[in-house]
């Protein structure tokens, strides 16, 4: 078995999670070092092996995205030696990961309760649509739903009075493996001090939630919920997106230094004595107007020149990049944000890298996505099954190996 040496080595996970939250989740407890065991179902996998396309080579890349640096097992958990083999290993398990509906893990015979009774030291971590509590607990969950109910939709865009649009990325899909992976490691600390598991409840609603920390604050201050702004900030200007020559520029002159400097940069320096410029307050009551001067500067230079000249006078700033152009930007590599790992099948896969580091435990990304039921024989030999019962259960088509 390859060895992942992040703070988490040693952590036996079972992700029973498809397509991506609780993949999310698994991920990123593997690039810290589990032993994520992912569990898929038969037939078919899981069902982002047909988001295709692109694939690499037959391989679907949503898939090898989300599941790089774990094990992969194919399970019936329809079949009495399917539910048999899950148990199982669920018994010796320190972290189980699932997203489906509520109550599928109980008519299986493996709700919490059950698995509690078997592992009491059991982290069981459920990522939902809304959570496990609640009018809306019974709900299927995806991204777009819970953008549009948590208030994300209403405050991305360009203005108010345009269609409703959402954040390019399944945001909340991500945010709930994250926060997922969080409650975690929380559980997980509250469990080497006392040896008691627990259960971990977190949803993509609640995901979306929490992206609306400054809205939500001036909600709760002012009864106006705030709309859609562009690239613009809520609450400090200037700090959004300006057209230049050949592109667009972020500048985030927020602050009165940076603002008094940006204003220096731009040789705009007249705006300074402007009443409506004076500080952040006026600077927000009036941002269109401010937008629509500053506009006018950033045209007569491309990207690259002001972000020379905005570095040097110490301006925030930057380019507004497409993902390849990121991919390939040298803070990106320095960071080893752009990693490569070997797939038994295809041989090097370029992936994300860790978002985390750590100096004395690395972790990172050791091994490709699996091929379905590629550990299947190797996991099950691990706890305690002979060869002669692997081929049985494989024979019946309890488990599938690849």
């Amino acid at each position: 078995m390859v060895a992942n040496r992040g703070p988490l080595a040693g952590l036996k996970v079972i992700e029973l999670a498809h397509i991506m939250a609780g993949p999310v989740c698994g991920l990123m407890l593997a690039d810290m070092g589990a032993d994520v065991i992912k569990v898929e179902k038969v037939p078919g996998g899981d069902d982002s092996r047909r988001f295709v396309p692109p694939d690499i080579d037959g391989e679907p890349a949503a898939y090898l995205m989300m599941n790089r640096n774990k094990r992969g097992i194919a399970v019936d958990l329809k079949s009495a030696g399917g539910k048999a083999v899950l148990r199982r290993l669920l018994s010796t398990a320190d972290v189980v990961i699932e997203n489906y509906r509520r109550g599928t893990m109980e008519r299986f015979g493996l709700g919490y309760e059950t698995l509690k009774h078997d592992n009491p030291g059991l982290i069981y971590c459920e990522i939902s649509g809304f959570g496990r509590t609640g009018p809306y607990a019974e709900r299927g969950g995806f991204d777009l739903i819970a953008q549009g109910m948590s208030g994300l939709m209403s405050i991305t865009g360009e203005a108010p009075g345009r269609p409703p649009v959402k954040v390019g990325a399944p945001i909340t899909d991500i945010t709930a493996g994250i926060l997922g992976a969080m409650g975690v490691a929380a559980a997980y600390a509250h469990r080497l001090r006392t040896g008691e598991g627990q259960r971990v409840d977190t949803s993509l609603f609640e995901a979306g939630i929490v992206h609306t920390y400054w809205q939500s604050a001036i909600a709760f201050a002012t009864g106006v919920s705030p709309g859609p702004m562009g690239s613009a900030h809520p609450l400090n200007a200037p700090y959004q997106a300006f057209r230049t020559a050949d592109g667009w520029i972020n500048i985030g002159a927020a602050n009165q230094a940076n603002w008094l400097r940006l204003l220096e940069v731009l040789e705009a320096t007249d705006l300074a004595a402007e009443p409506r410029c004076a500080g952040n307050a006026q600077r927000m009551s009036h941002l269109g107007e401010l937008t629509e001067a500053l506009g006018r500067y950033f045209p007569r230079r491309t990207t690259a020149d002001w972000l020379e000249r905005l570095e040097a006078a110490r301006v925030p700033a930057g380019p507004v990049l497409n993902v390849g152009e990121m991919h390939a930007d040298p803070q990106t590599r320095a960071r080893d944000m752009v990693v490569t790992v070997d797939h038994s099948r295809v041989g090097p896969v370029q992936t994300l890298g860790l978002p985390v580091k750590f100096s004395e435990t690395a972790g990172g990304i050791v091994r490709g996505a699996p091929v379905l039921g590629q550990h299947t024989r190797e996991v099950l030999g691990e706890n305690g099954y002979d060869r002669a019962e692997i081929e049985k259960l494989i024979a019946e088509g309890a488990v599938v190996a690849a």
